[in-house]
């Protein structure tokens, strides 16, 4: 039977989770994120929780407390009201920001998600490539290290001897283990075959995309990438920005360059696509290409380009193809119009989202992922 203390942790935990997920759509709305703690685990704010407490009745019951004496008269060998320091200034008005950061592990984070969204479990493609040997102490043997010694089986086989050998003692029950009682946890090694994952990520860095921009884009791909990692053992993410050329860069370059030239997206594609065929085996990876832009791109020439690399590189390789257009005073958004004038609404491995700021976010995420590609 569980310890009691063990089931109000699980408790708790279970009204944390739930906290989490109803105010989620707050925290991804305020610019919020989880920030790792580097033993994964993710720090997140939570408002604080009430604990059951007593509450005190009408006075006119009496109880403790009762006798002489009015409001502030001070207790014997204290101060009164206004007496030194402590009396002194005013009492402020509202309550206090009442906020407390809490614990939660990747898998309880995307199961937050999860929840929220509705979220199918990822059905991967190609074949499962990554191999990896675990140790599985699901047995209990007679030799082994001291480390691996099972206490309770050793004293199980202790008794056991004594009780057969007469030896056992009801009015002293002293159970002294010989070398031949030890037990030991032993292990089985067990070969496993995980799917392994890219997640490559294209971004419009254009004068159009300004800094609002780009938070949207870094909100949505923090949580896109938390729902990955728990599909998906291994998974590796690749970041592409560009205006009229593309280049791949770092995570911390995605999200500060800004450039002022024009906007070429068929050179991102190009990259992308030079990326999954010298490093991803589409046999061997998932493969998940996200492009993240205003809808503006140079001309309708560089646009039949993009669709001609798409439809002939990117998709046979990709388990999908997501294009988020997030919107921009300055973008045109034909971009968007052109792919669903072009894949319609229902093709099997286009997902297409208008982000029209923050409070989308979510609405996105689901669009991006619903589909369990």
């Amino acid at each position: 039977m569980d310890h009691p203390i063990k089931r109000d942790h699980a408790r708790f935990r279970n009204i944390v989770k739930g906290r989490v997920r109803d105010n989620l759509r707050d925290y991804i709305s305020n610019g919020e994120m989880p920030l790792p703690k580097g033993d994964g685990k993710y720090k997140i704010p939570m408002p604080s929780i009430d604990t059951p407490r007593f509450k005190f009745g009408d006075q006119s019951q009496g109880g403790t407390g009762q006798g002489q004496g009015e409001q502030c008269d001070p207790v014997d060998g204290q101060e009164g009201e206004g007496e030194g320091e402590a009396g002194q200034g005013e009492a402020g008005e509202g309550e206090g920001n009442k906020e407390l950061d809490v614990e939660l592990s990747l898998d309880e984070l995307a199961s937050i998600l999860g929840e929220e969204l509705a979220l199918p479990n990822i059905e991967p493609k190609g074949k499962k490539t990554m191999q990896s040997t675990t140790d599985r102490y699901t047995s209990v043997g007679t030799v082994g290290p001291d480390s691996l010694k099972h206490f309770k089986r050793s004293y199980k086989e202790a008794l056991k001897r004594q009780v057969a050998t007469g030896t056992y003692d009801a009015k002293n029950p002293t159970i002294i283990p010989i070398k031949a009682d030890m037990r030991y946890r032993s292990s089985a090694q067990k070969v496993e075959f995980d799917n392994s994952a890219v997640v490559i990520y294209m971004m419009d860095v254009s004068g159009s995309m300004g800094d609002e921009q780009k938070e949207v884009v870094r909100t949505e791909s923090f949580w896109i990438n938390l729902w990955l990692k728990s599909q998906y053992k291994d998974i590796e993410i690749r970041y592409i920005i560009h205006d009229a050329t593309a280049k791949e860069v770092d995570e911390e370059t995605f999200f500060r360059t800004r450039e002022s030239g024009g906007t070429l997206i068929s050179s991102a594609f190009k990259l992308c696509k030079d990326i999954i065929s010298e490093d991803y085996n589409p046999s061997e990876w998932n493969i998940y290409p996200f492009h993240f832009s205003d809808g503006d791109n140079w001309s309708t020439d560089d646009t039949k380009l993009c669709l001609d690399i798409l439809d002939n590189d990117i998709l046979p390789a990709s388990n999908m193809f997501c294009y988020g257009q997030v919107e921009s005073r300055y973008g045109s958004g034909q971009f968007y119009k052109d792919l669903i004038g072009h894949y319609k609404e229902d093709h099997e491995k286009v997902t297409l989202s208008k982000i029209k700021n923050k409070d989308a976010i979510l609405d996105s995420i689901k669009e991006f992922l619903g589909k369990g590609k």
